[in-house]
């Protein structure tokens, strides 16, 4: 829905603000440094409310400015919010002693992956010493559908709501071997409802095993789930099962979400 839209739906919509946060969110990992021209582009703004937009923020400490290139580039602003993110999400306080448990016992990379709109959220990243640098970050967003993490969540909804993420969420090839079939994936979660938990397999990357199990709410729905990822090199899905899902398991059940007012 476009800015017009929303204004008219909701007096209170400000859209001055909207496009300094289409400004913002222009920048991710693979746009790091951004010239208005860049921005522009990427938010289909004019460059004149670019030039507006981007000032102010820079004046505002939200984006750093190369005095050379005039790039613009987040500012270390952007790490204060996450941390003030942190402060206000309880699960992620209550899941992170749990967390580094697991991944002590395992050695392998650990995660606490959470439901954002069709998508997962990686908000809490435990690394081992093999994990590369773009796999350690928090605030990844990963199609929901394609991954462990998401197909064990949509497992816990009704059938309805689960057919209809199936039918609608979107997807995204990030390997030759992502799974794109919507029939697929609707077979993985069902699997994943049966047996409490999921295995996807070359998702994200190569070669790359991930598991997980959700950490459900009192009425059994789930909006996160604890998430582990292996090399299918090291690890075949017997042993997976047999030496990292009882653990992943205990970990899960053990994180209470009742701390989550959504859940409730």
């Amino acid at each position: 829905m476009n800015e017009s839209k929303k204004s008219k739906q909701n007096t209170l919509f400000a859209g001055t603000l909207a496009k300094g946060l289409r400004v913002l969110r222009a920048f991710d990992e693979t746009h790091t440094e951004l010239s208005l021209g860049d921005i522009a582009q990427l938010t289909g703004l004019d460059k004149s409310a670019v030039q507006r937009m981007a000032n102010t923020l820079h004046i505002e400490g939200m984006l750093d400015k190369d005095p050379v290139t005039r790039r613009y580039r987040p500012s270390h602003a952007w790490l204060q919010m996450a941390y003030a993110y942190y402060w206000s999400d309880p699960l992620i306080a209550r899941a992170m002693p749990k967390l580094i448990d697991l991944s002590q016992r395992l050695g392998e990379t650990v995660n606490l992956a959470e439901l954002s709109g069709q998508n997962i959220i990686y908000a809490a990243r435990l690394p081992c010493t093999r994990t590369i640098f773009a796999a350690s970050v928090p605030g990844r967003m990963v199609p929901a559908l394609n991954t462990s993490a998401g197909q064990v969540i949509l497992a816990s909804f009704p059938p309805e709501e689960r057919a209809q993420a199936v039918r609608d969420w979107g997807l995204h090839s990030h390997t030759p071997r992502t799974t794109m079939d919507r029939a697929e994936i609707a077979c993985q979660i069902d699997a994943a409802s049966r047996a409490g938990y999921a295995i996807t397999h070359n998702q994200m990357i190569l070669n790359e095993v991930g598991i997980a199990c959700a950490i459900c709410g009192p009425d059994g729905r789930a909006y996160a789930a604890v998430h582990c990822s292996v090399s299918s090199h090291h690890w075949s899905v017997e042993r997976i099962r047999a030496e990292i899902l009882p653990w992943l398991q205990d970990t899960a059940n053990s994180i209470s979400p009742q701390l989550r007012p959504h859940y409730d």
